[in-house]
């Protein structure tokens, strides 16, 4: 039985219980979110269970993977060990050049978080143009992957061919920026042929049922650019989704949303999530960014940290993380060292706006008053940086012998 099965039977499993203990709330919340949707447990027999969704902590997803014209698996292996270093609570491997399973392998071996994929890439990479690839050969990747033990796939199921042309009609200054959606509009261009995701969806669900694996339903329709505001196009793929995501849960499918994701104004990011989680039913809200402005190339890491803080503070529940390589390049190791780190920043400003703030900061914060610099690297979220940055001895080169805490001390006593 799944997840969702074992709790709509009222028991609490393993995972259950582990994603409880962890997250320092009661099983028996874990159990009837579970049961509602609005909780997942992605498994891995390499780790932890890891739950995402209602009332926990919020996630990082982490990318990494070869593209067409940059391959090199040992450096994708080494951006994901890093990853999970510096917080990624899963990574997703995108790879779509070189031998692809045996990337994945490795990938698998040496980390251990929660894997995702998303068929379509590895399809598209190795069965040549879209109008040579047919359903099966997807059903057949998926399958494949399924079996080498991902914990989640992606499928872009949520827009039709009327959606393809309410997009054509639309006033977008970017169109469709989703990579797995352009390959599977692409696909149905190609091949005059209905969304395979969406004719095929119950057959999918099947695979994924018999190993529980969890199913993130894409965003193709996001918008590109913060001046290409909410749309029909979009409106309609949440709607469906939204609908997809029930009939999962109704065959006992863990099942995400993704939405949201890409470039949305700051000012809409708040209302933007609340509308997805009411349209969804609450189900777990994976977020892409969101870059709150365009002008940050090179830097979008940072602009994407300040849109997912908000986005999590109103109530995402998994942020997938952007690096400075974004728009511009395959991400290398110290891009994705960064783009984790700026993420767990953001889960963190969002968790104390959900949840209250942190004990962390109250302990960093007690470590600095008493010029405590081991204490500070211990509970800052990257030490190892902070030490690198911070010069030897008891003061900072900034203030030197003029410090405002020991100024204070010496005037008011400690």
């Amino acid at each position: 039985m799944t997840q969702i099965e074992e709790a709509k039977s009222g028991e609490i499993t393993r995972e259950m219980a582990d994603v409880a203990l962890h997250e320092n709330i009661a099983a028996e919340m874990v159990r009837d979110c579970i049961a509602r949707g609005e909780i997942v447990i992605m498994k891995s027999h390499k780790c932890k269970s890891l739950g995402i969704g209602k009332g926990l902590l919020t996630k990082v997803n982490v990318n990494i993977g070869t593209s067409s014209v940059a391959i090199n698996p040992d450096a994708e292996v080494r951006k994901a060990i890093i990853a999970v270093e510096h917080g990624a609570d899963t990574v997703s491997d995108l790879s779509m050049g070189g031998d692809i399973d045996e990337i994945r392998r490795s990938i698998f071996h040496s980390i251990s978080v929660p894997l995702t994929t998303v068929p379509i890439y590895q399809t598209a990479a190795e069965n040549g143009p879209f109008n040579e690839i047919d359903q099966d050969d997807l059903i057949r990747n998926i399958k494949k992957q399924v079996q080498q033990g991902v914990s989640s796939v992606v499928i872009h199921a949520g827009f039709t061919w009327d959606t393809l042309i309410s997009l054509k009609k639309a006033s977008r200054t970017m169109g469709m920026v989703s990579k797995g959606g352009s390959f599977t509009a692409a696909w149905m261009i190609a091949n005059k042929n209905e969304n395979p995701f969406l004719e095929r969806y119950d057959e999918i669900l099947e695979i994924l049922l018999k190993r529980d694996v969890v199913l993130s339903l894409g965003n193709a329709m996001r918008s590109g650019c913060v001046h290409d505001v909410s749309d029909k196009p979009q409106l309609s793929e949440i709607y469906k989704n939204a609908e997809l995501a029930r009939r999962a849960n109704d065959m006992g499918v863990q099942t995400i949303v993704e939405g949201m994701g890409g470039h949305v104004s700051a000012k809409e990011i708040f209302t933007y999530v609340k509308y997805h989680k009411k349209v969804s039913g609450n189900r777990p809200l994976f977020v892409s960014g969101p870059l709150p402005t365009d002008i940050a190339v090179g830097y979008d890491h940072m602009a994407a940290c300040v849109g997912a803080s908000i986005a999590s503070g109103a109530g995402a529940d998994y942020l997938c993380a952007i690096t400075p390589s974004e728009h511009l390049a395959l991400p290398d190791i110290e891009h994705v060292r960064e783009g984790a780190i700026a993420f767990r920043i953001a889960a963190h400003i969002g968790d104390s706006m959900k949840y209250g703030l942190s004990d962390l900061d109250l302990n960093l914060a007690r470590m600095r008053r008493q010029h405590n610099w081991g204490g500070q690297f211990k509970f800052a979220l990257d030490g190892g940086k902070a030490r690198q940055i911070h010069s030897t001895g008891d003061t900072c080169t900034m203030c030197g012998d003029f410090c405002a805490l020991k100024i204070m001390e010496q005037y008011l006593g400690s």
